[in-house]
């Protein structure tokens, strides 16, 4: 009994840490190869089972190791060493996933359900938060009314005791009367201007929304090549704006710069002086470039004459030109003075008959009344 508890003792664990004896997890695939099992028993004896078969002691051992996993040693084998520590469960199977999966949502549940809790509270002090507050207001325009009434006392307190006439503090009263008279018209006259600018404001987005209305009607009518132009340029449109926004963000800040340096030069005779020499030298290098472009331009003597006569030559046509179109108008400023020429004198002519008629017809008209 001895012997047999100490070999007992003396049995390799294997891999998942249960002793070759005991019950092997039922989950561990079947090994193919050469196996030898470590028993009880001392060496020489016989074992059960075969060589290459599974061994059934007090159970069915249903994995196979290999033998490269169970090295040999002088005293039998031994188990190789694992990094677990305790029992760890071998079989991950539904039901393990299903106690993790319920587990993790038990967690979730509680961390769910705190949450709630937290919400319901900060809801709560936020109700009495907006409670107080609207409280606070109405207590700070009840401050405000009693701190004009203790102003007035106050006040009064020292009419009475600077023993102030009653026809002056009565004077005091109509000028303070007086001026809020006339500070209430203000006002009144304000909210109105303000209450006519917010009609105005009202009407001019209205008319906005009448314009963007009839341009959207506009381009759901176009064709769709026109209204995929028009987004294009909708799109420049907007790319271009941004642009200008940048460019004019630089051209503040560049005046900004610019101010600041020109008050700087104004504290500094040496800089202003240094800004004049800038300038004069900016105008004697603009000359020189002027220069040397005119001299570049200047081509030889020959090039030069053939230039002139050419520029001659241009001149006399359109001076030819000219006197043509001058004899022309000149012919027809005659012309026109030969036919108003004639206009009058057959205008004069229709007033001289005109005139002789009504003579005959006065004189007609004297010889009848005689007879009459």
């Amino acid at each position: 009994m001895a012997s047999n508890h100490k070999s007992s003792a003396a049995r390799p664990v294997s891999r998942g840490g249960v002793g070759l004896t005991g019950r092997p997890p039922s989950g561990i695939r079947p090994l193919s190869g050469n196996i030898r099992v470590a028993t009880a028993m001392p060496p020489g004896t016989a074992r059960p089972g075969s060589r290459g078969g599974p061994i059934g002691t007090g159970g069915v051992l249903s994995s196979q190791i290999k033998v490269a996993d169970r090295p040999v040693t002088q005293q039998g084998l031994t188990g190789m060493k694992t990094g677990m520590k305790g029992p760890q469960r071998q079989i991950l199977d539904k039901s393990y996933y299903l106690g993790l999966l319920r587990s993790k949502i038990s967690e979730l549940t509680t961390e769910v359900n705190k949450l709630q809790k937290e919400i319901e509270m900060y809801n709560q002090e936020n109700s009495v938060y907006l409670s107080y507050e609207k409280r606070a207001e109405t207590l700070a325009v009840e401050i405000k009314e009693f701190q004009g009434q203790l102003a007035d006392y106050n006040m009064l307190v020292d009419k009475l005791n600077t023993n102030t006439e009653m026809e002056e503090v009565m004077n005091d009263y109509n000028m303070l009367k007086a001026q809020n008279d006339r500070e209430t018209q203000s006002m009144d006259v304000i909210f109105t201007e303000r209450q006519a600018k917010e009609k105005q404001m009202r009407s001019i987005e209205e008319e906005i929304e009448q314009e963007k209305q009839a341009a959207d009607d506009i381009i759901k009518n176009m064709s769709l090549e026109n209204q995929v132009k028009y987004l294009e340029m909708k799109a420049t449109n907007e790319k271009l704006l941004q642009e200008l926004d940048t460019l004019q963000q630089q051209l503040d800040s560049q005046n900004m710069k610019k101010e600041s340096m020109e008050a700087e030069i104004a504290h500094s005779q040496v800089k202003q002086e240094a800004v004049l020499l800038h300038e004069k030298l900016y105008e004697l290098e603009s000359h020189r470039d002027q220069m040397i472009a005119e001299d570049k331009s200047i081509g030889s003597p020959m090039e030069e004459r053939e230039k002139l006569l050419k520029q001659v030559k241009d001149d006399n046509q359109e001076i030819a030109s000219m006197e043509r179109q001058l004899t022309d108008i000149k012919e027809k400023i005659n012309q026109f003075n030969e036919e108003i020429r004639q206009l009058d004198m057959d205008l004069e002519e229709h007033q001289d008959s005109t005139n002789y008629g009504w003579k005959i017809i006065e004189k007609n008209t004297e010889s009848f009344k005689k007879q009459v």
